[in-house]
C-alpha cells in the first residue's frame, strides 16, 4: 500500500494547476520553456504520439505566460532559476488555450457544434470583457456573439466561427494592451476523427479557415503552440502560413520535455520504493527516440506504479493501447501476405529495424493511399520509433518496447485466427489427429499453420515471452473445435498447464505443454516438457475425474519449426 506521506500519482490528470497545488507527483517539464523561447518561432508545432505529456506541457505554459496566474507554483522548478526569462514573461500576457481533442462527432455537424462550444466556452472565461471600458461598443458585441447561448448551445454563425480565434486575441489584446498567446491542443484530432467519419473535406476547410484567421498575419498574436501526433501537410489546412516552426519526433529541441527520460523515471521508481522495477519497466515502456533523446511513455509509467502499490506482484499491463485505435497495425498486418512485408515485420517482432522513407507532411487522404505511407504514420503515432537515419528522410525503424510488441502480435494472433476458422477441413484434421495420439502427423499439420503466421525469432524477447505467443498459436486453433471443454494455465496438480482438454464424448483428457527451443533442440525440450507434466503431477484432476485415457504432449517451437512427442496414459479401473 502507498505510504500516506508519499504524493500522489496524477493517473489521468493534465492540469498543471491541479498538480502543483494538490500534492501530486510532478516531473519537471518546465525547461520546455525556455526551449520555446529561444527556438522563437511566430507559430510552433510539437508533433507526438498520444499520452507523451502534450496537454499537460499546455496547460504548464498557459499558467507561466498568463495574466494573473499563481507564480508560486513554479517555486523549486527549473524555470525558476531562469531569473530574466521569468522577469520578461512570467505572467505578462493574455492567453487563450483550447483542446480540440474531444471535436470527435459522427458528423459534421455535430463536430461542428462541437467546436463551436469549446471555443465558446474559452471565450466566456473572459466574462470581463463584457464590461471592459478598454473596448467600445462594437468590441462588445463582437465578444457577445462568441459567447451568446440559446437553447444550451453557442449561437456563432459560419463567419463568427471562423473569426473567433483572431477575434478573442483581438479583444484581449486591446483590453490588456498586450498582445496574446494561442494555445492548440491536439489540433488534428478534428481532422482524424473526420476522415474515419467520412466528412474530411467540410472539416479541412473548416480548420484551414479558423487557422488561417488567427496564425497568419494576424497582429493580435505574440506567438501561438500547437500540439498533435501528425505534421498535417501545408496544403491541408496550413496554406500560406510561412511562419510555421514544426518540432517532430526527429528534431533535437524540447526531445526531452515530452515523455520521461531514464533519469525521470529512476528517480520516480526510488521515491515509491520500487527501483527492483526498473528492468521491467525499461522493458515494457522505454525505447522511443525523440531527437537523440531515449524516452519512456510516462502514461504507461505513471499507471503501472500506481497499480504496483496495490499489488506488488503485477506483472507490467498494455496501458497506451487503449488510448488509440490501431488501425495503422490492422492495415499493415492485413497487407502482409508471405513475400517482403511479412519478412519486414518477422524482423520487427524479433526486435530488428527495417528502413524506410518516412514523410511527416502527409494529409489524412494521403496515410493509407500506400504501404510506404502507412509505416510513416506507425513512426508518428508512437507503434515503431527511430533506431538511426539513413539518408535524407530514411529512417531505421524498430518497435520500441514490449508493450507496443504486444500490440503488432495480438493483431497478428487475431488474424491467424480468423484464418484458421476459414479452413475447416484442415482445423478438423488436426484436432482428430491430436485426439488419436498421432504425434508425426500433429506435428506436420502444426508447423503448416506456423507457416501462415510469422516466426519468433531470438534477440527482442525472454523466452517465456516466446512461447506466450506459440501457446496462443495453438490456442487460437484449438479453440474452434465443437465438443471439447478447454482450460488455458489450469491450476492442476503442483503448478499450471499449459492447456488442460477434457473430451466428454470420448472419454479423454489431454495435456499440452508447449516449450520454445533457445537452442534449438527441439526433441529434448519436447521430453522436458512431458517430464514436466509428469514432475508437476498435471494430469492427476483428469485421474481424479475419472478419464481412463490421458494423452500427455510436449511441444517445443523453434521459429518456423516445431516438434511434438506424445506420452499415452491408460487408466486402469
Amino acid at each position: 500500500m502507498m505510504d500516506s506521506k508519499k504524493k500522489r500519482l496524477p493517473v489521468g490528470i493534465e492540469d498543471f494547476r491541479e498538480i502543483r497545488t494538490q500534492d501530486f507527483y510532478y516531473i519537471d517539464k518546465t525547461t520546455m520553456i525556455r526551449g520555446l523561447l529561444e527556438k522563437w518561432g511566430k507559430v510552433n508545432l510539437f508533433t507526438r504520439p498520444r499520452r507523451f505529456g502534450k496537454t499537460l506541457n499546455m496547460s504548464m505554459l498557459k499558467e507561466f505566460f498568463e495574466i494573473g496566474s499563481d507564480k508560486t507554483i513554479f517555486d523549486g522548478l527549473e524555470i525558476s532559476k531562469e531569473k530574466e526569462i521569468c522577469k520578461e514573461y512570467m505572467g505578462q500576457f493574455p492567453v487563450v488555450s483550447i483542446t480540440l481533442k474531444n471535436v470527435s462527432g459522427l458528423n459534421y455537424r455535430e463536430a461542428y457544434n462541437l467546436l463551436r462550444r469549446v471555443i465558446g466556452t474559452e471565450a466566456r472565461r473572459f466574462s470581463f470583457l463584457a464590461e471592459s471600458d478598454k473596448l467600445d461598443d462594437g468590441d462588445r458585441r463582437m465578444y457577445q456573439a462568441l459567447t451568446d447561448i440559446r437553447d444550451g448551445s453557442f449561437k456563432m454563425t459560419d463567419d463568427i466561427l471562423i473569426d473567433s480565434l483572431r477575434t478573442l486575441t483581438q479583444l484581449l489584446t486591446k483590453h490588456y494592451g498586450k498582445e496574446t498567446i494561442l494555445l492548440i491542443d491536439e489540433y488534428d484530432v478534428p481532422l482524424d476523427k473526420a476522415f474515419h467519419g467520412g466528412y474530411y473535406t467540410e472539416m479541412v476547410s473548416l480548420i484551414r479557415n479558423l487557422f488561417g484567421s488567427a496564425l497568419k498575419t494576424n497582429p493580435y498574436l505574440y506567438f501561438a503552440v500547437l500540439t498533435g501526433c501528425l505534421r498535417v501537410a501545408k496544403e491541408s489546412i496550413f496554406t500560406g502560413l510561412n511562419n510555421l516552426k514544426t518540432f517532430s519526433i526527429t528534431d533535437y529541441t524540447c526531445a526531452s520535455e515530452f515523455g520521461f527520460t531514464d533519469e525521470d523515471v529512476k528517480t520516480l521508481l526510488f521515491y515509491y520504493g520500487m527501483e527492483h522495477k526498473y528492468d521491467t519497466m525499461k522493458e515494457w515502456y522505454d525505447g522511443y527516440q525523440f531527437g537523440d533523446v531515449e524516452v519512456y511513455c510516462p502514461w504507461d509509467v505513471i499507471n503501472y506504479i500506481d497499480r504496483l502499490q496495490d499489488r506488488e506482484d503485477l506483472e507490467p499491463q498494455n496501458y497506451w493501447v487503449n488510448t488509440s485505435g490501431n488501425d495503422a497495425v490492422r492495415y499493415l498486418i492485413e497487407k502482409m501476405g508471405n513475400g517482403v512485408l511479412k519478412s519486414e515485420m518477422e524482423s520487427l517482432i524479433a526486435g530488428e529495424t527495417v528502413e524506410k522513407d518516412v514523410r511527416e507532411d502527409l494529409t489524412y487522404g494521403e496515410i493509407y493511399a500506400t504501404i510506404d505511407h502507412v509505416w510513416s504514420l506507425l513512426f508518428m503515432t508512437g507503434y515503431l520509433t527511430q533506431r538511426g537515419t539513413e539518408m535524407g528522410n530514411r529512417l531505421r525503424l524498430a518497435i520500441p518496447n514490449l508493450e507496443i510488441r504486444s500490440i503488432f502480435t495480438s493483431q497478428i494472433l487475431e488474424m491467424f485466427q480468423k484464418e484458421v476458422v476459414q479452413d475447416g477441413a484442415l482445423l478438423k484434421v488436426f484436432c482428430d489427429a491430436l485426439e488419436e495420439g498421432k504425434a508425426e502427423e500433429v506435428e506436420s499439420l502444426f508447423r503448416t499453420y506456423l507457416g501462415k503466421t510469422i516466426s519468433i525469432r531470438d534477440t527482442f524477447v525472454r523466452r517465456p515471452t516466446k512461447e506466450k505467443f506459440y501457446h496462443e498459436i495453438l490456442l487460437g486453433i484449438l479453440g474452434y473445435r465443437d465438443g471439447w471443454h478447454l482450460k488455458s494455465n489450469q491450476e492442476s496438480g503442483n503448478g499450471y498447464s499449459d492447456i488442460l482438454i477434457r473430451d466428454l464424448d470420448e472419454d479423454i483428457g489431454i495435456i499440452i505443454e508447449v516449450k520454445y527451443a533457445q537452442d534449438g533442440n527441439m526433441e529434448r525440450v519436447c521430453r522436458e516438457a512431458i517430464a514436466q507434466i509428469d514432475r508437476n503431477e498435471y494430469g492427476k484432476e483428469l485421474q481424479e475425474e475419472g478419464y481412463h485415457t490421458i494423452l500427455k504432449y510436449g511441444i517445443s517451437c523453434y521459429r518456423k519449426g516445431c516438434q511434438v512427442l506424445v506420452e499415452k496414459e491408460e487408466i486402469m479401473v
